[in-house]
């Protein structure tokens, strides 16, 4: 283990298979052809990366490849002297490796700038002092070479020389010598190379080299301006009220040429600053790098800087709404997803008229053919789809500017995309009942677009609201004679004659000048025995006008749903002219009128029933419609009843505003969620501005201490991740009697977990090469290898492993402590304790409508069934306990879990930070017993989430512990 666990560069799989053996790799080197030495020493590399110990080949490397001047070669060899041990069990530099360093020295001063380049870099991995002493004068002579390859080189290895324990006696005056070198060297990489390695181990020279030279910042190259800005975050993390000396310099790298740079410098502005001016400043220049960028990734990155300012500068953000919202000229619908959900977050009385004029125009555009400058098919419908629903929470926020967009998207009602309609209509259903002004325009306008509807779920809607809204005595005749002329001439289909049918076949055009087609034919026996033929229409017969002209083509849609077999719209038909024969009994003085109507109306219905009823169709009406349809005729004739003229003409409209009032209740919460409380100390310092000195004081520094004292007195600066909350993430991950004491701290940040690993020496002795080996089952990477440690008798160490997260899966993460006892002959090992990654650490409670929801539920492929196997006897307690242990919303509403029935169905939804979604149906019914019985089904796009949580489920379903 040891010697596959050390840090290396290099890391390259090898099947190791069929290894090549040592004396077959030796002869191939100790050979004259260059292309077989290089095959056997990659075979060698190779093998020692995968744990296989070859120290016979040592010395014939040393005498036959060390001479070798082809450039393969030397690279290779520097790998291979890389990865060999170098050291003893003690810790002793090796006695061959001496032979190497004159083989390096000579590299050092050899008149290929390639040979000398890789040295100098072969350097800054090797921490051996009695290799690297005898070198030292080389790679100084290095620092002055002609070529700028060499020179950049031996920066890096001065660098990394002078990081070690050790630096300070191999290099005693290497600050001052790289400084020399950063006032005059004129190569960009070896500049920043120079400036860096100060910034590493001599922090106060680069400072004072910075500041000397402030002026001149802008003009640098941009790897050494990132150099800079990297040298100021760290500067003033460390001390915080130096930040204002800054200020001024990162303010001018804004306007730097280079784009890596003016985006690093916003980030930074904002991580040191919260003043207005200075987000102000980064706002902008996010907004600029977005209008000049075109990589999409790059953009998307952009507009995640900008979605987090938004939740902590909201009111700068506002200023620059417009100037986002212009990103959406680009196709690609992930960028507008995201452009959009930002928009919505920055809307205010002031911008939501300009913001919702130009997606009024964007949905137009989505009309255009992509020949006439419009958007593709394919994308257009997704993209209006974006656009309905954004229109619509503006609307919803800000009702006042629902007329400007309204009467424009009722003409997508009769869109071939049906999820455009759908929002269309559900928009239009919400606005008439929050925004009273504009019923009597939008019911006109629906009455005039109602016969280019054809899809059944727009169709039932828009008969709601025609029978919901239709107040005065205009707008029911209107209502009424619109759907008499989109339903055609009654009836639906007709009963002849057997020798009439034979007429009507010998005069062909005769028919078609009556009526348009027909669609079956059948034989019949009458009552009396003689024969007739069955008929069915599927379109209608021509028709005069009655409210408007009408063409042919456009009067089938209603009637067409109905011969198909759609019998819920038939229903909704029913209800819908009950309704408006009922508000006309109230509006219309003439009883003639009256009467009129509900014969019409009672036709209808009884067409409907006769057409249901019959065997004309494949299938016959079903029994829920039926009694609906029955239910209207009954009350049309004046033997329904009081209560159930009531419920048509008020509970419906009751009930829907309860829903509406629901809905804006939860969107109210989750904005409440989303904004965090902060609580400020009763002993808290709150410093008055007012009162301090402004003496040479920038504007931004004034405004930098006025928000600081804001959050001093809001309690923003609270730091929410105290000791007490993390005493609950703490996992023991070895017991108190062994020799090694380990905790570890599990913070999971989206896409990275990090470990922080507390390592208590509990003996007497030194433990050396103290190392924590660590492996992950599961979507779960390592991602650097904790170095090895010396530990002091009863001290402590505290030790950090990042682990990258790639999709959301319950991963687990184990390993070991390795470490030598200071005899240096006992290697022990402790074993740890294994880490769940728990997958409600990845998911998070979402919202999404329920028309998503459906559509998703489809969509999605993986499905998890789980069986209730609980102690929980209440359904709604179960509910909610399956919600809070899953991390889910339950998007079905109160009213609708309202009553004790002994059933209940709820769907709960969750987001991943992947951006995955987990849809969970539940259905559980109360037996004899009082136990619960039923199914949990889960769906998601991804295995991992559908088994992940319904393991979950499985485990935490039993009860409330």
């Amino acid at each position: 283990m040891e010697k596959t666990e050390r840090s290396c560069t290099l890391l390259v799989h090898f099947d190791k298979g069929s290894p090549a053996m040592a004396n077959e790799i030796k002869e191939a080197l100790e050979g004259n052809d260059v292309t077989l030495k290089i095959d056997a020493l990659k075979k060698a590399i190779k093998l020692l990366l995968n744990g296989e110990n070859l120290p016979q080949l040592f010395i014939t490397i040393v005498r036959y490849v060390l001479p070798s001047e082809d450039h393969t070669i030397q690279k290779l060899l520097l790998l291979y002297l890389e990865i060999i041990s170098k050291t003893d069990a003690n810790g002793r530099v090796l006695p061959e490796m001496i032979l190497i360093c004159q083989n390096l020295r000579n590299n050092l001063q050899h008149p290929n700038e390639y040979i000398r380049g890789v040295t100098l870099r072969f350097l800054c991995r090797i921490s051996e002092q009695e290799i690297l002493e005898p070198l030292m004068p080389s790679v100084l002579t290095c620092v002055n070479h002609r070529h700028p390859f060499v020179r950049r080189n031996a920066l890096l290895a001065i660098s990394a020389i002078s990081r070690l324990p050790h630096g300070d006696h191999l290099l005693p005056d290497a600050a001052e010598l790289v400084e020399k070198v950063l006032e005059t060297e004129p190569d960009a990489s070896a500049r920043r190379n120079a400036f860096v390695m100060l910034c590493n181990c001599a922090q106060d020279r680069a400072v004072a080299f910075l500041l000397s030279r402030a002026e001149q910042v802008s003009g640098w190259s941009g790897l050494l301006q990132m150099a800079v800005l990297d040298l100021i975050r760290k500067v003033c993390r460390s001390n915080p009220a130096l930040k204002g000396r800054y200020m001024n310099i990162i303010i001018s790298l804004l306007s730097s040429p280079n784009s890596e740079v003016v985006y690093e410098c916003a980030g930074t502005l904002v991580s040191l600053s919260s003043a207005p001016t200075a987000v102000r400043a980064a706002a902008n220049t996010y907004c600029q790098l977005l209008a000049s960028q075109s990589d999409n990734n790059v953009r998307l990155i952009i507009l995640d800087r900008l979605d987090e300012l938004c939740v902590a500068h909201r009111a700068v953000l506002v200023e620059v709404v417009m100037d986002v919202v212009r990103v959406l000229s680009t196709p690609n619908l992930d960028i507008r997803r995201k452009v959009i959900s930002i928009v919505l977050e920055l809307l205010t009385p002031r911008n939501v008229e300009e913001v919702v004029l130009f997606l009024k125009k964007e949905v137009l555009k989505t009309q255009t053919p992509a020949a006439a400058g419009g958007e593709d098919l394919e994308k257009s419908g997704e993209y209006r789809l974006i656009l309905v629903q954004a229109i619509h929470t503006c609307t919803m926020k800000f009702p006042e500017v629902a007329s400007s967009v309204a009467y424009a998207l009722m003409d997508f009602l009769g869109d071939s995309d049906v999820k455009s309609g759908a929002n269309v209509i559900n928009f239009i259903r919400e606005i008439i009942e929050t925004n009273p002004k504009l019923r009597a325009s939008i019911i006109q306008r629906l009455t005039d677009t109602f016969y280019q509807i054809h899809h059944p779920i727009i169709c039932t809607r828009a008969l709601w609201l025609l029978g919901e809204y239709s107040l005065s005595l205009s707008e029911v005749q209107s209502a009424l004679e619109t759907i008499k002329q989109c339903l055609g001439d009654l009836p639906l289909f007709t009963i002849t004659e057997e020798s009439e049918i034979a007429n009507v076949q010998t005069q062909p055009e005769a028919t078609a000048a009556s009526s348009i087609a027909v669609s079956t034919r059948k034989p019949v026996i009458l009552a009396d025995g003689t024969y007739a033929t069955q008929t069915a229409a599927t379109e209608t017969a021509l028709l005069k006008p009655l409210v408007s002209p009408v063409s042919l083509s456009t009067t089938v849609h209603l009637r067409s749903l109905i011969l198909s077999g759609d019998f819920f719209v038939a229903a909704v038909l029913a209800n819908t002219l009950t309704k408006l024969v009922l508000r006309l009994e109230e509006v219309q003085p003439s009883k003639t009128e009256v009467n009129k109507a509900t014969t019409g109306a009672l036709l209808i219905m009884v067409s409907l029933l006769q057409l249901g009823t019959s065997s004309v169709l494949a299938k016959q009406m079903d029994g829920s419609s039926y009694d609906k349809i029955v239910l209207c005729i009954k009350l049309l004739c004046n033997t329904g009843g009081d209560e159930v003229r009531k419920l048509l003409l008020k509970s419906c409209h009751e009930s829907f505003a309860v829903y509406l009032a629901e809905k804006q209740a939860r969107e109210n919460e989750e904005i409440k969620a989303k904004s965090q409380d902060s609580y400020a100390q009763p002993d808290d310092l709150i410093d008055f501005y007012h009162l301090k000195s402004r003496k040479g004081m920038s504007q931004l520094e004034i405004e930098d201490e006025v928000q600081d004292d804001l959050k001093r007195a809001t309690g923003d600066f609270t730091n929410d991740n105290d000791d007490a909350s993390k005493l609950n993430r703490i996992l023991q991950l070895t017991g108190f009697s062994d020799p090694v004491y380990a905790e570890a701290y599990v913070t999971v940040h989206q896409y990275d977990i990090v470990l922080d690993v507390t390592i208590i020496n509990r003996t007497k002795d030194t433990l050396q090469n103290l190392c924590l080996e660590l492996a992950t089952m599961g979507d779960l990477k390592l991602v650097d290898r904790p170095q090895n440690y010396t530990l002091a008798p009863e001290s402590s160490k505290q030790i950090k492993a990042n682990i990258k997260v790639s999709s959301t899966e319950t991963g687990i993460i184990f390993g070991n402590i390795v470490y030598d006892t200071s005899n240096g002959i006992d290697r022990t090992v402790v074993v740890l304790n294994d880490i769940h990654i728990d997958i409600m650490d990845y998911l998070s409670p979402a919202s999404c409508p329920d028309f998503a929801f459906r559509n998703m539920w489809a969509e999605f492929e993986w499905e998890n069934k789980v069986a209730v196997n609980t102690t929980i006897t209440d359904e709604k307690e179960y509910l909610e306990h399956i919600a809070k242990s899953t991390n889910m919303k339950c998007l079905t509403t109160p009213s609708q879990l309202e009553g004790d029935c002994g059933y209940l169905a709820a769907n709960l939804y969750a987001k991943s930070i992947f951006g995955e979604d987990a849809l969970v149906n539940l259905s559980v019914e109360k037996q004899v017993d009082g136990k619960l019985s039923g199914y949990i089904r889960i769906r998601s796009k991804t295995q991992g989430i559908a088994l992940s949580l319904g393991d979950k489920i499985t485990i935490k379903q039993k009860g409330s512990s």
